[in-house]
């Protein structure tokens, strides 16, 4: 077996419009989607990268994201899982999720992506005020996010994530607690609930527009965190929200340190090979088209001992319930002496808790993770 549990994230740059606010890798569609050229290359994306395995390993689960993963045809997607299934061993209860916006012309295709065994679907939903979708460029409007939701419970999607975003410009608190009700109402088994941030090279960043300040949208965070809370919504980290038994498993491979591939364009892995001295981290071409006509475009980068501390407490932190120490060595290879002097200053300063071996962060902590997280720079 491998070290650690095994995900795969497979990337979709594409999308209809950019989104202004958006800093991940994704392009407007211009003239068309190569779906077969890009099937093709993603299953020699895997084939090259299942070769950096020390040892046998099932997938544990999948992930496709963007961009907007539903602009490819079912019969697109039916040809990428065969040929997943071909190359590795799906484990038997293994989560595969597909993002996906909530246009007519993707929420059509909801019913046969189910069929497809796809078994958790996340629709970027945003807001549910059109004033505020039209600000942040989205090309759907209430009425179509509400209807997609339907669409995909009606297809069986019992494991449904909705995307909202929150401190949108000029929004109220009273505005986003009936985003969060409407979404609440919909009866999704997952919230995602996330700030809007202005980052570098997008529009916003450029020209950016008013913001709420930052007490409003701290009392607007508070307020919705309490609505989901009250109706089940449990949050399990930053910005996730869960009903019991629907915690994102992919997600939560990446937060407790575990391995990942990653394929296609722009898209991250990483692999444990041996601990501690061999776990990389691997990065493809971003260009959509240099992807596609590059025969290697993969690019590996060993993350060294020194930096194994931060890279676990960056991803453990973000968790409500943090991290038990005994899992440091067990994901790292190194003993839990390489995590001080950062670590009794954090319990010091009251950042974080500790409860026999497991360690969280308090309510002060959260709200300070980058000044944490600084103390366990190398």
């Amino acid at each position: 077996m491998s070290l650690l549990p095994l995900s795969l994230y497979i990337h979709f740059p594409w999308c209809i419009q950019k989104c202004p606010y958006c800093d991940f890798n994704s392009h407007a569609v211009k003239s068309g989607i190569p779906e077969t050229a890009y099937i093709d290359r993603l299953l020699e994306d895997l084939q090259a990268d299942l070769s950096l395995l020390t040892s046998a390993a099932k997938i544990q689960s999948i992930f496709m994201g963007g961009g907007t993963p539903s602009l490819f045809s079912p019969n697109s997607l039916a040809y990428l899982l065969n040929g997943i299934k071909q190359q590795i061993e799906l484990a038997a209860d293994c989560e595969i999720t597909l993002e996906a916006n909530p246009g007519t012309f993707e929420s059509a295709k909801f019913k046969a992506f189910r069929e497809l065994g796809i078994n958790r679907l996340s629709i970027g939903i945003q807001s549910f005020n059109d004033s505020h979708l039209q600000k942040l460029g989205r090309v759907h409007n209430a009425t179509e996010a509400i209807k997609a939701v339907n669409i995909a419970q009606q297809a069986g999607f019992d494991n449904l994530n909705l995307d909202l975003m929150f401190g949108l410009p000029e929004q109220t608190q009273s505005e986003a607690l009936a985003d969060v009700q409407t979404a609440i109402s919909l009866n999704p088994s997952h919230i995602s609930f996330y700030q809007l941030t202005l980052e570098p090279n997008t529009y916003f960043y450029k020209f950016p527009p008013k913001l709420p300040e930052d007490d409003r949208i701290f009392a607007m965070q508070k307020s919705c965190q309490q609505l989901l809370a009250d109706n089940g919504y449990l949050q399990y980290e930053i910005s996730a929200y869960a009903k019991a038994g629907f915690q994102s498993r992919h997600n939560l491979n990446y937060w407790q340190f575990g391995d990942y591939l990653g394929i296609g364009a722009g898209a991250h892995g990483k692999i444990s090979r041996s601990l501690p001295n061999d776990i990389l981290r691997t990065a493809k071409l971003k260009s959509p088209e240099h992807y596609l006509n590059t025969a290697n475009a993969r690019s590996d980068a060993v993350i060294t001992v020194a930096e194994l501390p931060l890279e676990f407490m960056m991803n453990h932190l973000r968790l409500k319930t943090g991290f038990n120490l005994d899992n440091f060595p067990k994901t790292t290879g190194l003993s839990c002496d390489s995590l001080q002097p950062a670590l009794s200053q954090c319990l010091a300063q009251d950042l974080l808790i500790q409860q026999q071996r497991q360690l969280y962060c308090s309510d002060r902590g959260w709200n300070f993770l980058d000044d944490i997280l600084e103390k366990f720079i190398p």
